[in-house]
């Protein structure tokens, strides 16, 4: 005897999967000679990941920050930092 066979659903009758929210982009404001991220996560522990410089940041984050900006994103949980305004900019700091 031959096990009946589920009925094949049709691509009209597939529901589109639900579109991704974006991830909401969280920008911070470094602190004095901060050079760890600060963020917690849900469930209250420290991300410490290191601050690097981000140079090329997709059109999104630049229509947020402005071109050419001085930016730091966090290593592991990808949180923007804008630089402190009481410490000299990092950018140019070669000049002769």
């Amino acid at each position: 005897m031959a096990e009946p066979t589920a009925p094949s659903s049709s691509p009209a009758d597939a529901q589109p999967a639900p579109a991704e929210a974006k991830p909401k982009i969280k920008i911070k404001t470094r602190k004095p000679k901060q050079r760890a991220c600060d963020e917690k996560d849900e469930k209250g522990k420290l991300c410490g990941g290191h601050l690097k410089r981000w140079y090329d940041y997709p059109k999104e984050i630049e229509e947020l920050i402005g071109p050419k900006a001085e930016i730091y994103r966090c290593e592991f949980c990808k949180t923007l930092y804008k630089p402190n305004l009481s410490e000299m900019p990092h950018s140019y700091t070669l000049r002769y």
